[in-house]
């Protein structure tokens, strides 16, 4: 009975390696073993006295490789041939040496490794860059002015130096960084930064979005979206108009944030200006008449604006990406 038994899972092996598995994979009594030490199994163990003539006449179901994205199924009874005949224990007499049936399924997950690009499929290299950074590094607070006395005879007054000489070092490394990658002159980017001014105020009192997105920052054009929206829905235009020559223009504060620390020449240069000029300002209403302003008066108005600049962008300008409350 036993040695009947183990002829009959020796058939069974043999008449199972019909099929051409890969060859990392070794066949043995009861299991699949791979050489990487991944586990398959059959549902139920080959060697137990129950599971021989009954597990056998009644077919295998469910034989599964387990290997992580791959499953094999296969049944008895695409292996043994049906017309062969059965013996008294059940078993068949002769294997067959041809497998009907045999699947190999992918389940969900496939490793990345093993995804093979389609026919005429084409390689697109993906290049993200910051046009950006989306905030005001170190945005500029008026100090309080210390006496003489308190600034070099007292430790407050030491440490108040201290941090000052710290500011100004920051700001003339960047204003260093912007003169050697970009050239840097004060005049001409006063000049320019002035243009800007103007344009800027003029598009925001005409309502013109689609040109205030080129000459501001992504986080800046929303902002100033918003307001706009806020004022429409009290006023219906407005009138601006700037005095030329502007009274004054001073640069309060200068910043560079750096994207990589071992190549400076990838930052933002963020230049902090206070600009002091004559504006004239008048706001109308659905029906044409004035509601604020007087378009015949002179206001001065004191601006705190901050421009940004990229250092490694190709063609990169100024633009305006915040405005200062102080």
């Amino acid at each position: 009975m036993a040695l009947s038994r183990f002829y009959a899972i020796r058939r069974f092996q043999r008449s199972f390696q019909a099929p051409h598995l890969p060859s990392e994979y070794s066949i043995s009594f009861g299991s699949f073993h791979k050489t990487d030490a991944i586990y398959s199994h059959f549902p139920c163990n080959l060697f137990t006295p129950r599971s021989s003539p009954h597990f056998l006449s009644s077919g295998l179901e469910g034989f599964v490789l387990r290997r992580s994205i791959v499953s094999c199924s296969c049944t008895i009874g695409s292996i043994l041939r049906p017309d062969a005949a059965r013996d008294g224990n059940g078993f068949t007499s002769r294997p067959s040496t041809k497998v009907a049936k045999f699947t190999i399924c992918f389940s969900g997950s496939r490793s990345m490794s093993s995804v093979k690009a389609p026919a005429g499929a084409r390689q697109v290299a993906l290049k993200v860059t910051m046009l950006s950074p989306g905030f005001v590094y170190e945005p500029y607070k008026p100090r309080e002015p210390i006496s003489f006395w308190r600034r070099w005879f007292t430790r407050s007054g030491w440490r108040r130096t201290k941090e000052d000489l710290i500011m100004e070092m920051k700001s003339g490394y960047a204003i260093n960084r912007l003169r050697k990658v970009a050239g840097y002159s004060k005049k001409l980017f006063y000049q320019h930064t002035l243009r800007l001014y103007k344009e800027i105020n003029t598009l925001l009192a005409k309502g013109d979005t689609s040109s205030l997105r080129k000459v501001v920052t992504e986080k800046m054009y929303s902002t100033l979206k918003n307001e706009l929206k806020r004022r429409e829905s009290i006023w219906s235009s407005v009138h601006w108009e700037l005095v030329e020559p502007v009274v004054s223009v001073r640069t309060l504060r200068a910043r560079m944030i750096a994207l990589d620390k071992n190549d400076l020449d990838k930052a933002f240069i963020q230049m902090t200006l206070e600009i002091t000029a004559k504006q004239r300002f008048e706001a109308y209403n659905a029906k044409g008449a004035v509601v604020a302003g007087d378009k015949t008066k002179e206001v001065l108005v004191r601006d705190i604006w901050v421009f940004e600049r990229s250092l490694f962008h190709p063609g990169a300008d100024w633009r305006l990406c915040a405005r200062l409350s102080v």
